[in-house]
């Protein structure tokens, strides 16, 4: 696991060609078909010799849930399993990893009209308002998240006004998943020392996706007919920037800077969950001095720890 452009999917396929793995994608945007260049989905000639398991999922008009990642990936690792081979997951969107180890909370179903009402009331007072209104329900939730982080923000509002109980509580009455009864864990993070080269990275790569067809891309989407902005995989970072500069509420500087700024974001997020994360190995690549490490140095560190 790691921040978004640290490495992990490289990393990935280097293990691969070392160890009898199999992979499985923990990716909330490559689940999704046709979110390939915004979401730095590996090429199809990668996946033909380094196959990912869930990938390309599902349609982006449907609502790919942590529940359903966690069923799919249990299934995908007792198949790898059955056939001699290890299980190698592979991503970057934390709240997979949790419901994978730690099992799902019995949580009530989504309430269209309730979400509505939500997000009108965002529409009028803002996304960072209701953050602050969680705060008060659930803070140990609130203090999780970045104040525009619109789904989990709804969805800890919507849990609250249904059930009258924070969802940080759910889930820590929630059952285990039994997942590190059946298998040996052994959890990895990659990731830089200096949080201003994955900056470096995050805006050279956002740059690289739009040189190679991202606008055109969620242009296709778009005429598809059947797809909107407040869909899961629309809002996937990068593709909501996009999304807007086509719908002509910014010119193509601000929306490229909107997308650096979101996946900045975004591996904010991800490092504040590292951080807190227990039984995790850290591999750095870069050493104590800053040099940036050689990919053999990194797959070899990693290879000892796995060992």
């Amino acid at each position: 696991m790691g921040p978004t452009a640290s490495g992990k999917t490289d990393l990935a396929m280097a293990l691969a060609d070392n160890l009898p793995v199999e992979l499985i994608s923990v990716d909330s945007a490559l689940v999704y078909r046709g979110l390939d260049l915004g979401s730095a989905k590996p090429s199809p000639q990668e996946l033909a010799h380094y196959p990912h398991r869930l990938i390309d999922n599902c349609d982006p008009s449907e609502s790919y849930s942590a529940g359903r990642f966690r069923k799919d990936a249990l299934q995908a690792m007792d198949e790898i399993s059955a056939a001699s081979k290890i299980p190698l997951l592979v991503g970057g969107t934390m709240l997979y990893f949790r419901a994978l180890l730690e099992g799902m909370a019995k949580l009530p179903e989504a309430d269209a009209q309730l979400r509505a009402e939500i997000e009108s009331q965002a529409e009028r007072e803002g996304w960072p308002a209701l953050h602050a209104e969680l705060a008060e329900v659930d803070p140990q939730l609130a203090a999780e998240l970045h104040p525009n982080h619109s789904v989990r923000i709804e969805r800890g509002l919507e849990v609250y006004r249904l059930t009258g109980v924070p969802l940080s509580q759910l889930r820590r009455e929630q059952s285990s998943s039994g997942v590190q009864e059946r298998y040996h864990v052994s959890q990895l993070a990659i990731m830089p020392r200096d949080r201003g080269l994955l900056h470096q990275r995050i805006e050279l790569r956002f740059k690289r996706m739009l040189n190679a067809g991202f606008v055109d891309e969620v242009r296709g989407l778009r005429a598809r007919g059947d797809l909107h902005e407040d869909l899961p995989a629309i809002r996937s970072v990068g593709y909501r920037q996009v999304w807007h500069y086509l719908d002509g509420r910014c010119d193509y500087d601000e929306m490229v800077a909107a997308g650096v700024a979101a996946t900045r974001q975004l591996a904010k997020r991800q490092l504040t969950w590292l951080r807190r994360w227990p039984d995790l190995q850290t591999l750095y690549t870069q050493d104590a001095d800053g040099r940036v490490r050689e990919n053999d140095e990194i797959l070899a560190e990693a290879l000892k720890f796995l060992a």
